[in-house]
């Protein structure tokens, strides 16, 4: 049961940031479908960051370290979505999804480039480790070994919250994904509020990323993306009605599914069940289709989400 807390935790973290940067760019008004690449490039330099900096730094300059620098990757995969869809009007769907193909391959590329380089050509793996400095990245309380990320995610649920609900930048920016010509009228810059949103959600998503590929375990494939969590994490955001409290639960609920493919065999009763690993690894996604089933029909969603502004329509 232990090992299903620590999951569960490890995995509500990645979809509660993840689903929160695309909360932050849904309310501007852009849809994020890019999250799936943009935690792999955060992830990418997040890892690169373990890999290269040495230990001796300490704990506190190593998490510091590979949290400035996946938010920074995430944030620069975002500014591919931003500019594109922003800037030049394109369709917000397929930018993202040539974000997603394009992290994945250039990643693996970069990855086995580097590999080779370093081992004279003995390797070609898209795998990088980073094993002594994941250490850093944990703590233990009491039976619990938990990563420093989870802290990290519960100030991004408590910042969201207060930056959307409470402050004039939060309240400007949901304007713009519901009445962007509205808010234009009053002098808000749309065109600003949306990069911002994007931006944030680069941030997010890039801290995602690295959250995921430390989940458990020292090194990581590049070439096997992230499993579809961004994807994940955006249908955990639609059944959180884009509120980040209920998107918190949300991920809860989904992250406890997501752990039980890892944890299964410790549970004597789901042992007994005798199931292939592969019906646990699913759960997730199944649970997932039912839930957006039965509740995306009652979803309200910004409703200039998606939509180009034009400030000459009125």
């Amino acid at each position: 049961m232990i090992l299903l807390v620590q999951y569960t935790l490890l995995f509500t973290s990645v979809l509660l940031l993840v689903a929160l940067g695309g909360c932050f760019a849904e309310h501007s008004g852009v849809i994020n479908i890019g999250l799936e690449g943009i935690m792999l490039v955060g992830a990418l330099g997040g890892a690169l960051t373990m890999k290269f900096l040495p230990v001796s730094v300490g704990a506190p300059v190593m998490i510091l370290a590979v949290i400035l620098v996946s938010a920074l990757s995430g944030l620069v995969a975002s500014l591919f979505l931003a500019v594109a869809a922003i800037s030049f009007n394109a369709d917000q769907t397929i930018t993202g999804t040539a974000i997603n193909m394009l992290a994945t391959a250039a990643a693996t590329v970069g990855v086995k480039a580097m590999n080779t380089i370093s081992s004279g050509g003995s390797d070609v793996s898209s795998e990088i480790a980073y094993t002594s400095a994941r250490e850093l990245l944990t703590v233990k309380l009491g039976p619990l070994t938990l990563n420093w990320f989870v802290l990290v995610t519960i100030l991004a649920l408590i910042l969201s919250y207060f930056v959307l609900y409470k402050t004039r930048f939060g309240l400007r920016l949901m304007a713009c994904g519901e009445h962007p010509q509205a808010a234009d009228s009053v002098g808000i810059n749309v065109y600003k509020m949306r990069y911002a949103g994007v931006m944030i959600s680069g941030v997010l998503g890039g801290l995602g990323g690295i959250v995921y590929i430390t989940a458990g375990i020292n090194s990581w494939k590049f070439e096997n993306g992230v499993a579809g969590f961004g994807f994940l994490a955006l249908a955990v955001m639609i059944f959180g009605a884009w509120h980040p409290l209920k998107i918190a639960a949300a991920a809860l609920l989904f992250g406890v599914f997501r752990a039980l493919g890892n944890v299964y065999t410790g549970i004597d009763f789901l042992a007994s069940l005798k199931l292939s690993s592969t019906i646990y690894n699913m759960l997730p996604y199944i649970i997932s289709l039912i839930v957006l089933a039965f509740t995306s029909k009652n979803s309200r969603a910004p409703k200039a989400e998606g939509i180009p502004y034009d400030k000459s329509q009125r």
